[in-house]
């Protein structure tokens, strides 16, 4: 069950002195409660590192320069963020009774999403029907979409848009021949399943296809096997420590492929650290923004830098999970916590954020293109397609170090 974290409420006990001062003024004291904002994240079990590096740090940081602020803008009104927050502890089931506590007796005024795209398919019907505007960073899936569900968006690039931006990149720079490993589940399928699609009528051919399991520890057989057929780009749906695994046994088993591109981490500082950048140089994944994007991706990424003392943000979800909370704050300061108005708010607006304009069509985010990263001197730079590029590509991965 969902407690109110007391790490968490140091953010409002400027409020709570506020309304003890103003204690002859019952319609100030009402204007000064606190916003309720409840989430479930991970912070033990598989889905930690990925969590813990794109949403729950954006979460704490959004808070506190909004609080030191004065508040949330609430249509004029500024009132204290209060987070009210637990650990899902990786778990599907847990996460889903958190958020019907938090939505159907807790009641809070909005909620954030927690991370991944199997907590977001179980838990995105739930707040459809409590009503709750759902902007989730991290769910990369076409079924979400496909279940119309009109309190819940997509902020993240799906898998078409993706894997429509990957192909066409290493089409047009001659890849010829393709292997393909991806984890069994949502996520994995739907990239697969995708990717193919993108991939007939390119006139590249795909020499080898391999699922996993989730929680993997050893993918050098199937790297082995995909080494002796010597493709030219190597593709991997991959999770953050699944990323790291493949890439580490990859120079363990000598396979430097022309391109090696994986999913879920790549864009994470902790791969070029666990790399090292010249170990990293080359190396393509998920990502659409850096530093270099907009000066409001910069301002972010310099108070994040600043905030968690040298952690910075990833260069894909991170970004979308910022974009997320603009939207939601610039929401509240016009129609205020009315969540039908603040649903209507979010689905019929150009969004300006710090990744470029974000519009929904239906679920969808369609307004951010598919973009393909890639690590050149110690940064993730956006490749891919180049009138979002942040630096030209490097067609020839450099040899693992």
């Amino acid at each position: 069950m969902p407690i109110r974290n007391k790490n968490r409420r140091e953010f409002v006990r400027g409020a709570a002195a506020a309304v003890g001062a103003m204690a002859v003024a019952p319609q100030l004291i009402a204007q000064a409660a606190p916003v309720r904002v409840g989430y479930a994240i991970a912070r033990t079990g598989p889905w930690t590192g990925g969590a813990q590096v794109s949403q729950e740090p954006n979460y704490l940081l959004w808070a506190e320069q909004q609080n030191a602020a004065g508040g949330l803008d609430v249509k004029g009104a500024r009132r204290k963020i209060e987070l009210i927050s637990s650990d899902d502890r990786s778990d599907v089931e847990t996460c889903v009774r958190t958020y019907e506590k938090l939505m159907g007796s807790d009641k809070v005024d909005l909620v954030l999403p927690p991370w991944g795209s199997n907590a977001n398919f179980a838990v995105a019907p739930l707040a459809n029907r409590f009503g709750y505007p759902f902007l989730a960073p991290t769910a990369l899936s076409r079924r979400l979409a496909e279940m119309k569900l009109p309190y819940f968006f997509l902020l993240l690039q799906q898998p078409k848009p993706m894997c429509d931006a990957l192909v066409d990149m290493l089409k047009a720079n001659g890849a010829k021949t393709v292997a393909v490993v991806y984890v069994d589940d949502l996520f994995g399928l739907e990239n697969y399943a995708a990717l193919k699609v993108a991939l007939a009528g390119s006139g590249m051919q795909l020499v080898q296809e391999t699922s996993y399991p989730g929680g993997v520890k050893d993918l050098s057989p199937v790297l082995r096997s995909i080494k002796d057929k010597n493709p030219d780009a190597f593709i991997g749906f991959t999770y953050p420590p699944d990323t790291i695994l493949a890439s580490k046994q990859a120079k363990e088993v000598g396979f430097n492929p022309k391109f090696f591109y994986a999913s879920v981490g790549t864009a994470f500082q902790l791969y070029r650290n666990v790399m090292t950048p010249a170990g990293a140089e080359g190396v393509l994944g998920m990502g659409s923004w850096n530093a270099k994007t907009s000066p409001g991706a910069k301002a972010y990424f310099d108070a994040h830098t600043k905030r968690f003392a040298g952690k910075e943000p990833d260069r894909w979800a991170s970004g979308h999970c910022w974009a997320g909370l603009e939207i939601m704050t610039n929401g509240v300061r016009q129609v205020g916590l009315d969540r039908k108005a603040l649903r209507d708010y979010v689905a019929n607006t150009t969004h300006k954020t710090i990744i470029g304009d974000v519009k929904f069509t239906g679920s969808e985010n369609t307004a951010t293109p598919g973009t393909v990263g890639q690590w050149q001197n110690g940064e993730f730079e956006v490749v891919w397609p180049q009138k979002v590029a942040t630096a030209k590509l490097n067609p020839a991965k450099a040899v693992w170090k």
